[in-house]
């Protein structure tokens, strides 16, 4: 007698087209908006090398991501199957010598089923993998570098927000360029950039500075946003949608301008080719803006079909590189002067003026240079969310996390989320140094080395459990355990450097 089976429960799922565009969307972030400062300080040639390089790099990485997750799916199927092996066989005790010996024949590395152990289909987080390869001191220093990463993003998002409002809040000198007016230039962007010091007023006749007008921005920011973690209130669906077209906007618009300011007033940016001072924050900013490894897993597993995923991947580095470029070159030659967050550098000019087309680019500049308060402020509880419950795993047993009392779970953790990240912004609004930061440490163990380490345990792990007899489909292009001792040397050699040129 068979019992009938239950009806399996429809996963969501979304076509290669779709599963491109997101991954896209996912990748391109805060990160390009630092791109084009960096690209002025070290040099635009050496800036295009450097890019190009940690774009092959980091698509490497994410291959070696790919890998193990179809490795830990393996090792999951494999264990279903034991669980299945030792079900069936308890109930076939009684069975006849024949259906026995049938059952003892089901193949582990049959050439039919092996592409059944290693998928894609269930989503293991980078955590969940790094639990899984990982001893416990692997799995500390994952979820430590985890965290210091997700700290260094929730000082940025604050400093880029604080920063946004503070400077569209406050008068901009223009001493410096009097004889300059907006109707005698030939671009209502080319009266020049003006960076005042944090110390000057700002406003006329105030007292109050630059940098205090933005601690208390920073402050009421936190007030409102901080509260949101005690709460776990998230993004909606129709809010990502609504901050993706915000952001495709207003990259269109940055482009667009550039270019237009290019051909009308000519490259008023003269960068060098090369600095070698602006190596660190290039490298911190470059790994910043091509990080997706901590994220892919919930995307991949959604995807309709997987076989195509590095293709899939590979398509999206070369068009997000090539978007990266045109972003950061058409900025630095089209600007005297290319803030640390590009949107700075569309501030709105105070001028009366009733020509149509004057005022739709003045509501352009005012859209772009709050473009990071739109956004930011969206992204700033989710990433808080997710700092705190990597806090909370790292830290408590959460088998019995309602036996902790309520000032553990409702109080201190959420300020061990906001606190640490409010402190470094306020210190400092240097955005590329935040993401210098950032990006250089934290974020290269995210893109480098927890990659390899993952890669190099799950391939060990498999080949203990299945044999080398069944072939991983979804295996990294970059077979050789020496791409994997490449990275990591790359990785520590360009930190050391970064080090070097921080501290010394």
């Amino acid at each position: 007698m068979h019992r009938a089976r239950a009806a399996p429960v429809s996963t969501p799922s979304y076509s290669n087209l779709v599963g491109f565009i997101f991954i896209f969307n996912l990748i391109v972030g805060t990160g390009a908006l630092t791109l084009p400062g960096v690209f002025a300080r070290a040099g635009w040639a050496l800036s295009l090398v450097v890019i190009l390089l940690l774009a092959i790099i980091s698509y490497m990485t994410v291959t070696f991501v790919i890998e193990a997750m179809a490795c830990a799916n393996a090792i999951k199927n494999w264990q279903n199957l034991q669980v299945l092996r030792r079900s069936r066989n308890s109930h076939s005790e009684n069975e006849n010598d024949q259906e026995n010996e049938e059952l003892e024949t089901v193949p582990l590395m049959n050439s039919s089923t092996e592409f059944q152990y290693y998928q894609l289909t269930h989503k293991f987080e980078l955590g969940e993998m790094a639990t899984l390869f990982f001893n416990d001191f692997g799995r500390i220093l994952f979820y430590m570098c985890f965290i210091i990463y997700l700290y260094g993003n929730l000082s940025i998002y604050s400093a880029a927000v604080s920063r946004s409002l503070r400077d569209v809040i406050c008068e901009h000198d223009h001493s410096n360029s009097s004889d300059i007016s907006i109707l005698e230039s030939k671009s209502l962007y080319g009266a020049g950039n003006f960076k005042s010091n944090e110390t000057t007023a700002c406003w006329k006749d105030r007292e109050i500075t630059r940098l205090s007008m933005y601690r208390l921005i920073l402050i009421g920011f936190i007030s409102i946003f901080g509260p949101l973690v005690l709460f776990g209130i998230q993004k909606t669906k129709y809010l990502q949608m609504l901050t993706a077209a915000f952001r495709w906007m207003a990259f269109t618009f940055m482009i667009c301008i550039s270019i237009k300011l290019l051909i009308t007033d000519g490259a008023k940016g003269h960068p060098v080719p090369i600095n070698i001072y602006g190596v660190p924050p290039l490298f911190g900013a470059c790994v910043y803006s091509f990080m997706c490894h901590h994220s892919l897993p919930g995307l991949l597993a959604p995807l309709r079909n997987k076989s195509k995923v590095s293709q899939i991947l590979s398509y999206d580095y070369i068009l997000i590189c090539m978007f990266y470029i045109v972003l950061a070159m058409t900025g630095i030659f089209a600007f005297k002067h290319v803030e640390d967050l590009y949107t700075l550098n569309f501030l709105p000019y105070q001028v009366e003026s009733k020509d149509f087309l004057s005022g739709l680019y003045i509501g352009i500049d005012y859209f772009l240079s709050l473009f990071p308060v739109f956004t930011l402020s969206t992204s700033f509880p989710v990433i808080a969310l997710t700092l705190k419950n990597n806090l909370q795993i790292l830290f408590l047993d959460m088998s019995q996390y309602e036996s902790y009392n309520k000032f553990i779970r409702l109080i201190l953790f959420p300020l061990m989320t906001i606190l640490p990240s409010f402190c470094v912004a306020y210190i400092t609004d240097s955005l590329s140094t935040l993401v210098a930061f950032t990006g250089s440490y934290a974020g290269a163990g995210i893109q480098y080395v927890i990659p390899v380490f993952l890669l190099y345990f799950s391939r060990r792990t498999c080949t203990e459990l299945l044999g080398s007899g069944i072939t991983n489909h979804f295996q990294s292009p970059f077979k050789s355990n020496a791409w994997l001792a490449l990275v990591l040397i790359w990785s520590v050699i360009c930190v050391i450097f970064v080090s070097i040129n921080l501290f010394f």
